[in-house]
């Protein structure tokens, strides 16, 4: 399968070089054919071993940081929330 990458940065609307586009054409093209060696898969077989159930840690919650520490990190706070900009009128 032939990659046109002129086309793909076209429609993402990405500006790239011809050395961008030959990289790219080369690491998809690998994609590609990693892709096309993946063995079919029936949609009827599970993939899910039930003889041996995967187990989950405890979802225990814990304060990693305090709210200060993180709210330092803000480029703006206000009454110890973070400001963003107004996105809705």
């Amino acid at each position: 399968m032939k990659v046109d990458i002129k086309h793909l940065a076209k429609l993402s609307r990405l500006n790239t070089t011809d050395e961008e586009e030959k990289r790219f054409e080369v690491q998809l093209q690998s994609i590609l054919e990693m892709v096309d060696k993946l063995p079919c898969i029936s949609s009827n077989d599970s993939l899910v071993d039930c003889s041996n159930p995967m187990k989950c840690r405890e979802d225990v919650p814990e304060q990693l940081y305090k709210r200060e520490e993180i709210l330092s990190n803000a480029p703006q706070v206000q009454a110890g929330c973070v400001v963003v900009p107004k996105v809705i009128e």
